[in-house]
């Protein structure tokens, strides 16, 4: 039975626990939080509720950071509580180190908006190889963003491909020369003047909300167990892309169950290749 292991029982964990229930893609969802009651509520509640849309994704909660071992993708959320708030610092770091050694081999998914410096001190401080992390908000910053531009197009935001570069939360850049609407270049069916327009509103749609960080967090999971061939954008660290290492950056990569397959580096125009540098501090 294929096991989805996500750590934090907040607001984000039980966001991603639904949606990898719903998509009955996966035998078994493991709840892990301190406030372990809280777990195993929330996992008994999505379950009820499952039986009545006759799904068969089986959940538990527990307290217990040890039972993720053996899982295929360990989701890192948010802890249950308003004032825990996301996995992130040092309290983040620690309890990386703790799970780490019952992880094997399985990829680490950081669901929340603010993990970008937690994915990077993994790399480095943990010594986790950089394709088993992967940040999946900024999959959520681009779905958001494509259903902006369907509005503006006036579509569907299927018809809506494009990504993010850059690095969450304020340095992340939109490059519209790579976007399409219904396989044409953007640029040719949206005006200067509309673009600009989305530009000055992708700026204000970070954070996204805890339900998209889940839906883009199991997203990414199914992806991962399924070898999808389709790109997602993620957060992973930087190996040489635009000049950078060692950094959080944003890209379009192929999931296989071992983490990041391969990674793409669009081809930007000169202004937006700056922007990405800029943004990226290279």
């Amino acid at each position: 039975m294929t096991t989805v292991a996500i750590v934090g029982a907040g607001e984000i964990g039980g966001a991603t626990a639904h949606a990898l229930a719903s998509s009955d893609h996966v035998g078994r969802v493991l709840l892990i939080d301190a406030a372990d009651g809280v777990a195993a509520g929330k996992a008994l509640d999505i379950q009820q509720g499952g039986a009545i849309d006759r799904l068969h994704t089986r959940l538990d909660g527990t307290g217990d950071p040890t039972r993720a071992t053996g899982c295929a993708v360990c989701v890192v959320a948010d802890r249950a509580g308003a004032a825990a708030g996301e996995w992130r610092g040092e309290d983040g770091l620690a309890m990386l180190r703790q799970l780490v050694p019952c992880l094997s081999r399985a990829p680490i998914v950081f669901a929340g908006a603010w993990q970008a410096e937690l994915l990077a001190m993994a790399a480095r401080e943990a010594a986790v190889d950089r394709r088993r992390l992967i940040g999946s908000a900024a999959e959520a910053f681009a779905s958001a963003v494509a259903a902006m531009v369907a509005l503006e197009a006036a579509c569907s935001p299927r018809e809506v491909m494009l990504t993010v570069l850059g690095t969450p939360p304020s340095s992340l850049v939109v490059p519209w020369s790579e976007a399409s609407i219904g396989g044409y270049g953007l640029q040719q069916v949206l005006s200067p003047p509309q673009i600009t327009r989305l530009e000055a509103r992708a700026a204000r749609l970070w954070p996204p909300g805890p339900y998209a960080l889940g839906a883009a967090a199991a997203r990414l999971v199914t992806a991962l167990l399924s070898s999808s061939r389709q790109s997602f954008c993620v957060l992973t660290q930087l190996d040489g892309e635009f000049g950078v290492r060692n950094r959080p950056g944003c890209l379009p990569a192929r999931l296989a169950p071992h983490g990041i397959a391969s990674t793409r580096v669009p081809e930007l125009t000169t202004r937006e290749r700056v922007q990405v540098q800029t943004a990226l501090g290279a």
